[in-house]
């Protein structure tokens, strides 16, 4: 066993919602029983997350992809990722249209409106357009509502999804781009039953990630990832946060997923921050 920290390694992650207290309370309890304890801070954007890090406020932060990327980009690689979600490494974007509507692919929004969400948003904003720009349709080819909802926070609200979600229904957009998440809870019925359809989902890539800066010794990254891949799903202790963070389990950074989302943000001239 390492010997025990001074003090307990500090994580950052960013309040887009209430319950992002009860879930980062409960890791801190469960790393309480460690040989790794941690404690959090809480930002109010992934700007200032970002900045935290490379000063070396945090040890740790909980960054989404953009994050990550824009962590990567200013520190020229000197960054690591940890460990990311199960549920991360099989992110998707969906183009999604009111129901009947009759698009047959990628290609049907030529012409067509087509609302995203914040322009900070990886799933609705960047990655959309990437992909348009991959099967060769540019912006004289559509029409963009760009609906920036909840800048700073990388669309981890979801509200710049409904609020596109609304246009469509509204007829102010005839498509709209969202996460994989969103369009999930839209299968379960709990928005928007019935009233909107997929027609087309992206390849996987990967979102959110742990990142750590150099000054994290590999024996402390090493001991922390330890203990936090040994919570189980199958223990109702840690299920209770891990169901409350949006996974099954802890896994490995799958880096090749960000690729396109590096291309992405060179591309379209995506700045540190906005």
């Amino acid at each position: 066993m390492i010997p025990a920290p001074t003090t307990p390694l500090l994580i950052g992650s960013v309040a887009y919602t209430p319950n992002v207290v009860t879930v980062w309370e409960g890791m801190r309890d469960y790393f309480a029983g460690t040989d790794t304890p941690i404690d959090f801070v809480l930002f109010s954007n992934y700007g200032r997350l970002v900045d935290a890090l490379i000063a070396g406020t945090v040890d740790l932060a909980w960054n989404t992809n953009l994050a990550y990327v824009r962590t990567v980009t200013q520190t020229e690689g000197a960054c690591r990722a940890l460990a990311s979600r199960d549920t991360d490494v099989v992110f998707q974007s969906v183009f999604v249209s009111r129901a009947g509507a009759g698009f047959g692919g990628l290609g049907a929004v030529r012409g067509r409106r087509l609302a995203l969400g914040s322009r900070d948003s990886a799933q609705a904003a960047i990655l959309p357009v990437q992909y348009l720009h991959e099967a060769g349709i540019g912006g004289d080819d559509v029409t963009f509502l760009r609906i920036d909802s909840d800048v700073g926070k990388h669309g981890d609200t979801g509200r710049s999804e409904l609020d596109a979600l609304r246009a469509v229904l509204d007829d102010r957009a005839d498509a709209a781009a969202i996460g994989v998440n969103t369009w999930q809870a839209i299968t379960r019925g709990e928005i928007m039953a019935g009233a909107i359809e997929a027609f087309w989902t992206s390849p996987e890539y990967s979102h959110c990630a742990f990142t750590a800066m150099p000054t994290l010794s590999d024996e402390w990254a090493e001991a922390w990832l330890a203990n936090l891949y040994a919570m189980e799903w199958e223990n109702p202790a840690h299920r209770v946060i891990l169901e409350m963070e949006g996974l099954r389990r802890w896994v490995p950074p799958y880096l090749d997923g960000y690729d396109t989302l590096f291309a992405a943000v060179a591309a379209q001239g995506i700045p540190d921050r906005w």
